[in-house]
């Protein structure tokens, strides 16, 4: 009865306690109603040890001057880093 009784009281207490979001979806315009998601939930800052070193995979001119396949690229890195997997140790 004890627990019972202890339920109920932090159900009852709970109640309050939970979140109010800002009502985001009547915003008819888009600008506003992106920030106020933004002030909703803000972006999570990452560390600068957390992020990805940029890759060493060449890009394509912007005017098209010179094609680079990306993808092979890709896969040649890939490659060279699965040869150095050691499969016996």
């Amino acid at each position: 009865m004890k627990i019972f009784a202890a339920l109920v009281a932090h159900c009852a207490l709970c109640g309050p306690a939970t979140a109010q979001a800002p009502d985001c979806k009547s915003i008819a315009r888009a600008g506003p109603r992106l920030a106020c998601y933004d002030k909703a939930a803000p972006p999570v800052a990452t560390p600068a040890a957390a992020r990805p070193a940029p890759s060493a995979v060449p890009v394509a001119k912007a005017d098209g001057e010179k094609y680079v396949d990306v993808i092979s690229a890709e896969d040649a890195l890939m490659n060279a880093r699965l040869k150095n997997i050691c499969r016996g140790c």
